[in-house]
């Protein structure tokens, strides 16, 4: 398990059971118990409050009211945030937009310098417009978890991706491509790509993407991708 996610769990245990101790930590999550003891500060360190009593058995609790003080989101969560906000704005359904943009702004200033300046690099490269009237919608997918990771990897080290694709027919190739940019047409998500084999510019709709994965020793350069009219960059104070 990772560290955040044991964390994480650490946090419901004491808060389901009321006390526990550092011995049953370790149990419970296999872990060593420097592991939990580290895992502990970090907690302390990001706003909780852990009493420990003291003795043999190391007796904790967690203060009631406590809470986490500190934003702990990777970029990728903060980047999904985002999307999803600027996908809702472009389609006219976003409301208390206000709020939306305040919170968003919050968590912007609570990441780490090195954490904002991967955020920042992400949103230039995401784009918004109006889809066109005569595209159909009807076969809309869901989008692989895996997908943004991957996407957010291959951007910020220049890496490509490779991935299965399906076009409007169903036919299935493989793909490996240098990710430019992020399209979102609501409802339609596209990654704009070059395409080295074709030797151009490719949109593929996201949700008829699978198995992505970043391809290693494969570093490219950015590229200028020209969009249509009423395509606009995201852009977040």
């Amino acid at each position: 398990m990772k560290s955040r996610s044991r964390q994480d769990a650490i946090v419901r245990t004491l808060r389901r059971t009321g006390t526990s101790t550092i011995d049953a930590l370790v149990r419970e999550f296999s872990a060593s118990r420097s592991t939990i003891i580290r895992d502990l500060s970090a907690l302390r360190d990001e706003g909780y409050v852990i009493h420990a009593e003291q003795g043999r058995g190391g007796g904790l609790s967690l203060d009631p009211g406590s809470v986490q003080a500190t934003v702990r989101m990777s970029v990728t969560e903060v980047f999904a945030l985002i999307i999803g906000v600027s996908s809702m704005r472009a389609a006219r359904t976003l409301p208390f937009s206000s709020l939306a943009d305040a919170g968003l702004a919050k968590i912007e200033k609570a990441l780490p310098s090195d954490k904002l300046r991967d955020l920042r690099r992400l949103l230039d490269c995401l784009y918004v417009g109006p889809l066109a009237p005569q595209v159909d919608t009807s076969n809309l997918g869901d989008m692989e978890a895996a997908l943004l990771p991957a996407f957010e990897q291959s951007f910020l080290e220049r890496l490509c991706l490779r991935f299965r694709y399906r076009d409007a027919k169903g036919t299935e190739t493989e793909r490996q491509v240098e990710p430019q940019a992020v399209l979102i047409l609501p409802p339609l998500w596209y990654l704009v790509a070059w395409d080295p084999m074709r030797e151009d510019f490719r949109h593929f709709r996201m949700d008829r993407i699978s198995r992505p994965e970043v391809v290693e020793g494969t570093a490219f350069r950015s590229r200028h991708v020209q969009f249509d009219d009423g395509v606009q960059p995201v852009r977040y104070a």
